[in-house]
């Protein structure tokens, strides 16, 4: 057999074998592909429980989730709206739909995301006097990457009930530090507007002095993480200000939601 009839089969035979394992690929992609959103959506529900200070580790999530009601609200009007169906209705994409969201300009952007949706998904725990918890979605730029995560409130609006991220790319052991169970439980039970209704919570430089005044709505800074720790102050003012959940949280608040 010639070198060029030998080069010829070797060269086919690596082409089959590359349209084999294409097909491989491939099928085991579209295989998988349910499971995966089913395990995405599954996590997604166990942060917003984790959140609220619901989730049991020795129950299903699914099971505990059905007493969490979900709703769309008009950040505009800051009330609920039916415009959308509350399963297919995608909020993160929706943010860069022109028709569905806001350009923010500099200064109004301190969560730098430079466009906010105009509708977002809210998860309500509803008791017999009403709603006990509201668990709202929030993002904004740290140091590497967009932060994406839940804070929940109390029945005040008012009293922090739990907050995490569960997506980011911030540096482990600096900036990851968010993801520190002893750092999200600093969030329980601070307020985050003062008595003349401006947002006081924050992440502080260094260590909170449990003596001040203004304790009641600081938290820890993370060390060697000046950056990611402004950015989750600025993301906080952004969605519980005017330009975010304020508007929405006073209607629930009056129950005019």
């Amino acid at each position: 057999m010639s070198n060029k009839e030998s080069a010829k089969k070797t060269i086919i035979v690596s082409l089959l074998l590359c349209a084999v394992c294409s097909i491989v690929v491939s099928t085991a992609a579209v295989l998988l592909k349910p499971a995966q959103q089913a395990n995405k959506s599954l996590d997604f529900k166990r942060n917003i429980l984790m959140a609220a200070g619901l989730l049991d580790a020795e129950l299903p999530v699914e099971t505990q989730f059905e007493q969490v009601v979900t709703k769309i609200v008009d950040l505009d009007s800051g009330k609920f709206t039916d415009q959308f169906d509350i399963e297919s209705f995608d909020q993160r994409k929706s943010s860069g739909d022109s028709a569905l969201s806001t350009s923010l300009s500099g200064a109004e952007d301190l969560a730098k995301i430079a466009r906010r949706e105009n509708f977002a998904k809210v998860y309500l725990i509803e008791g017999e006097q009403g709603v006990e918890t509201v668990i709202l979605p929030i993002k904004g730029y740290g140091l590497w990457s967009t932060l994406y995560g839940f804070i929940a409130l109390d029945a005040d609006m008012n009293s922090i009930v739990g907050m995490g991220f569960y997506e980011h790319g911030e540096t482990p052991g600096l900036g990851g530090e968010i993801d520190n169970p002893s750092w999200k439980a600093q969030w329980v039970g601070k307020k985050v507007y003062a008595d003349t209704g401006a947002i006081a919570v924050e992440v502080v430089k260094g260590k909170v002095n449990p003596q001040a005044s203004s304790a009641q709505h600081q938290i820890d800074g993370l060390s060697g993480a000046t950056l990611t720790s402004r950015g989750v102050s600025n993301l906080m003012r952004f969605w519980l200000g005017e330009g975010g959940y304020a508007s929405f949280l006073q209607n629930l608040k009056n129950g005019e939601a």
